[in-house]
């Protein structure tokens, strides 16, 4: 059987109430079984990432950049795209539902992706 693919997506800056949110919901993601994956950067997906680690998960990124060495350290499979931005809908065609928590524009622009390929978004702290 196929374990679900739950993205969490946010901002590469955050405060820390955002971040201990980002923590808990990966760590129940891992928790529950399901693959994280994220954009690999730091602030929320860091913390999410670090929370799906702590709970036992199997971590996936989508990074933006050409080098996987740019990951934060809490990833598992890393693929370096040098897609900018662009991998954003990498990342909302891979996941079979979204998580944001808190965001910018390019959480925005993920929501909106998702959203029209028909996956479930959810949104925390937005």
């Amino acid at each position: 059987m196929r374990r679900p693919v739950i993205g969490v997506i946010g901002a590469c800056i955050a405060d820390g109430s955002l971040l201990t949110v980002a923590e808990r919901v990966g760590m129940l993601i891992a928790r529950r079984g399901a693959l994280f994956l994220c954009g690999g950067l730091g602030g929320v997906m860091e913390a999410a990432a670090r929370g799906a680690k702590s709970g036992g998960g199997t971590t996936i990124e989508i990074l933006p950049k050409h080098h996987t060495q740019e990951a934060n350290p809490y990833i598992d499979v890393s693929v370096a795209t040098g897609f900018g931005e662009g991998r954003n809908i990498i990342i909302t065609r891979t996941a079979d539902a979204l998580i944001a928590i808190g965001g910018e524009y390019g959480t925005l622009s993920e929501i909106a992706f998702g959203l029209k390929m028909g996956k479930p978004v959810i949104t925390l702290q937005s």
